[in-house]
């Protein structure tokens, strides 16, 4: 089944390829290079699906290889039309209706799944580093999972208040129901005085129960009718649809037996990778060894015939007898020889006249340069930036068609490895690791050669020359080695520095939380408010998307973060309560990378003096760099750019990052999988300037829409122990809640759904009026300040940059002709 969906997906992926292979027309309109780049997105965003779901689920471990490196050439590519889009739209959130339409795709297929290896692949090692920090936490009295909460001691004067209160409540109930007994006997009494006893009618009483019975029978059955038309419709969820499935349970029981038998065959690949080079070596070893000597000496002797001398044969440095017979026959070799002593004679012919004929050409060029202006044109045409990992997903579908694609595969049941292919491989390692030792052997014996031959002794000039190149080489590596960093910490070790940080706070446990757990909506209206000239504000679901773009990908996947374009920090901006820490959290949790808090609040008092900032800074990138995947966390970073620090808070020294944030991301190169995240919810009190240079990418959160309101209670409700029943009007619910955050909605979900009134479900099913009265006592984010969040947006670069682009770049066109202006008159100035 999936061999099956593998060749689907890497035929689709073939001809995708294809396409992008095709030359573009530069001077297309930016709708179209849009679209093109989108289309293209979309594509690869499905195959990224299909082959990531393939490589965790097949178990061949040579074929896991192959599609390993295709899944990371798939997603660096997507990394990188992201990036494309948003350098030509000028804006990080894009719409893809009308290519959704034309492909007939759901938007929830445009999900960019979390691989599963960047988790499997390392649990050992994250569940190890788990239990450290938590002993460490355990020995330090830090750790917070375990503490219990502290009971408030009751005085026993209070005590007894309680239990008599508890006690005559208790007591009065009983006493109501008493007494309603009394008044109901008294009622029927009356009533039998008032009227007599009458004889009973049997037909009426028959007619009577007729008349309820049908009532109810017929009211049960529009109900049923009802609820059978709205599952029909899609608008209710047919019944049972919250269960778990049977096939859904075997489902899991087939997976977990894969994941078991990938296992075992990737320990029975790793030992026969050992044991089948150890037979090759003793079986071929020798018969390779003669060959490539018997190949060598033929070329000394072939040399010698056309030449007349012995050749000089290839440094180590340059790949030695490799260099020569690279896929090279040997009358091929020596056809190379004779051409190339061909061209030196050339050469030195044509040396003398070189120069002249070199100054004849500057000066035809100068004479035909062309002028600015239509330079300035051919400039303007779009240009696709290359591509890094295009190269690697063709070599990696013709290895594919050359291997996998047409291959007899009835022998290998069970999907173990292929012995065959293994041989192939060892023998070019095999190959080329006796390839060195018999290149020492062969420059021994051409020495001898020459000596006894040509009688042709070594001059000791050409070595003194070449001990100075070394000499040299040696200074070049010095000068290179004394621009590194200093390491303070060079006598300590990385486990020592690992509890200093955790002991001080500064390397924190990320809670577990999945990105999934942050739930929102698309946004169906993006692509129609933008027709209009609107810029929307993006939904929880694109957020989410960027998050993963952004943080997940380029650190779960160290080739990835290698290539794809560099993103070394990341900046949250939003509201209060719209879930900024969380995803800071997911982002640790998705890739299993450690978490440090260098908040301003966290770090006060901690490593004093401009000396302690720097081994601060210094412990925690050398341990960061030690043990990545790390994310470095500023919550609260506007108060390291503070325009102006409060006077209460001078002495915490907010703004001590400051300066030693550039200087960090100076030193991040693209082999660090560090990513810097900020968070804040008052960016508009931050230096505008110094906060955008730190923060390379910027992200707004917003308050969650309407689509993601009504998600959001249901999903919270369903987890806290609730029942979503016909009585609960959720659609109401999310309207009434406009404006406020998903913060609001988990604080009034458990504040309402406490113990007793869980049990209390089965008589009383909830309702929406439960919830409107505690959530109407918080303050929720209003219309303001969400249209502040949108202003300060657009100060930012990208923000400026989208605002002129969106108005034609009229604000330029202005200013030039009044710079322009202002030049003529002072020109005038001048002359008078």
């Amino acid at each position: 089944m999936y061999n099956r969906k593998w060749h689907q997906t890497q035929e689709a992926l073939n001809s995708l390829l294809d396409k992008e292979s095709q030359m573009i027309d530069p001077h297309q309109s930016q709708v179209l290079i849009f679209q093109m780049l989108a289309t293209f997105y979309v594509k690869y965003v499905q195959i990224f699906r299909k082959m990531e779901n393939v490589y965790d689920q097949i178990v061949h471990p040579q074929k896991r290889v192959l599609i390993r490196t295709i899944l990371d050439g798939v997603m660096g590519r997507i990394l990188e039309l992201k990036n494309e889009m948003v350098e030509l739209e000028l804006t990080e959130f894009h719409y893809f209706d009308d290519i959704l339409q034309d492909l007939k795709l759901s938007p929830q297929q445009l999900d960019i799944p979390i691989p599963r290896y960047f988790l499997k692949e390392k649990l050992e090692v994250i569940k190890g580093r788990e239990k450290i920090l938590a002993q460490i936490l355990a020995e330090c009295g830090l750790d917070t999972s375990h503490t219990k909460k502290a009971i408030k001691a009751i005085p026993l004067d209070e005590a007894i208040k309680i239990i008599q209160i508890a006690e005559r409540a208790r007591q009065g109930r009983l006493r109501a129901m008493f007494m309603k007994q009394i008044f109901i006997n008294e009622y029927r009494v009356k009533h039998s005085k008032l009227f007599g006893d009458k004889v009973p009618d049997m037909a009426n009483a028959a007619v009577c129960i007729q008349k309820v019975w049908r009532a109810f029978h017929q009211s049960r059955r529009t109900e049923k009718e009802r609820e059978e038309e709205l599952i029909f419709l899609g608008m209710n969820p047919p019944p049972q649809f919250d269960q778990v499935s049977a096939t859904l349970i075997q489902a899991q029981k087939v997976n977990s037996q894969r994941n078991e038998v990938q296992i075992k065959h990737e320990e029975n690949y790793r030992e026969a990778l050992v044991s089948i080079k150890e037979e090759l070596a003793l079986v071929e070893g020798p018969d390779i060894k003669e060959n490539l000597q018997d190949q060598i000496r033929h070329w000394f002797i072939e040399c010698r015939n056309l030449t007349g001398a012995f050749p000089e044969y290839p440094k180590m440095e340059e790949g030695g007898s490799a260099l020569i017979f690279s896929n090279k026959t040997p009358q091929e070799v020596m056809a190379d020889i004779v051409a190339s002593q061909e061209e030196e004679d050339k050469s030195k012919k044509k040396k003398k006249g070189g120069e002249e004929k070199q100054a004849k050409k500057a000066k035809r060029e100068n004479d035909r340069k062309p002028p600015k202006e239509k330079l300035k044109d051919e400039e303007e045409g779009w240009k696709m930036s290359p591509s890094l990992f295009l190269h690697g997903m063709e070599d990696g579908s013709s290895v594919y068609k050359a291997m996998w694609k047409n291959k007899d595969e009835s022998w290998n049941f069970l999907q173990d490895y292929d012995p065959e292919i293994i041989k192939e491989e060892k023998r070019k390692e095999l190959e080329s690791e006796i390839r060195v030792q018999v290149d020492e052997l062969m420059r021994q014996e051409l020495r001898n050669l020459k000596l006894a031959v040509d009688r042709e002794k070594e001059i000791p000039v050409k070595g003194k020359k070449e001990r100075k190149n070394k000499k040299k080489g040696k200074k070049d590596k010095k000068m290179k080695r004394g621009k590194k960093e200093k390491d303070m910490t060079a006598n300590r070790s990385i486990e020592s520095l690992y509890r200093e940080l955790v002991e001080e706070g500064l390397l924190i446990q990320a809670l577990k939380v999945n990105l999934s757990d942050y739930i929102g909506e698309y946004s169906y209206l993006g692509t129609t408010l933008r027709q209009v000239a609107i810029e929307p504000m993006p939904s929880l679901r694109d957020v989410r998307q960027l998050i993963t773009l952004y943080g997940i990908l380029p650190l779960g996947s160290p080739t990835v973060h290698e290539k794809a374009p560099l993103v070394k920090s990341l900046l949250l901006a939003g509201p209060s309560g719209v879930g900024k820490k969380m995803l800071v959290h997911a982002i640790c949790t998705e890739t299993g990378a450690n978490l440090f808090n260098l908040s301003p609040s966290n770090i006060a008092g901690k490593y004093p003096g401009r000396a302690g900032l720097q081994m601060m800074t210094h412990i925690v990138l050398k341990v960061a760099r030690q043990l990545q995947p790390s994310v470095v966390w500023i919550g609260d970073t506007e108060k390291t750019f503070y325009k102006r620090v409060p006077s209460h808070e001078r002495k915490l020294e907010p703004k001590r990052l400051k300066k030693q944030l550039p200087k960090i991301l100076k030193l991040l190169k693209p082999d660090d999988r560090i990513l810097i995240v900020g968070t804040t919810h008052r960016p508009f009190d931050a230096e505008l300037q110094s906060f955008c240079k730190v923060y390379q990418k910027i992200i707004l959160v917003p308050r969650p829409d309407y689509a993601s309101r009504y998600v959001l209670w249901k999903e919270i409700i369903q987890r806290n122990g609730g029942v979503v029943t016909n009585t609960l009007n959720l659609s109401c619910l999310a309207k009434v809640t406009d404006g406020f955050t998903q913060g609001h909605i988990v604080q009034v979900v458990r504040s309402v759904l406490t113990d007793r009134r869980l049990r209390q479900q089965t008589q009383k099913p909830l309702s929406a009026v439960e919830f409107i009265t505690p959530i109407a006592s918080m303050d929720p984010v209003y219309l303001e300040e969400e249209e502040s969040f949108k202003n300060w947006y657009a100060k930012t670069p990208l923000g400026k940059k989208r605002a002129l682009a969106l108005t034609g770049g009229e604000e330029e066109t202005d200013k030039g002709k009044k710079k322009e202006k202002k030049g003529k008159k002072e020109k005038k100035g001048k002359r008078k």
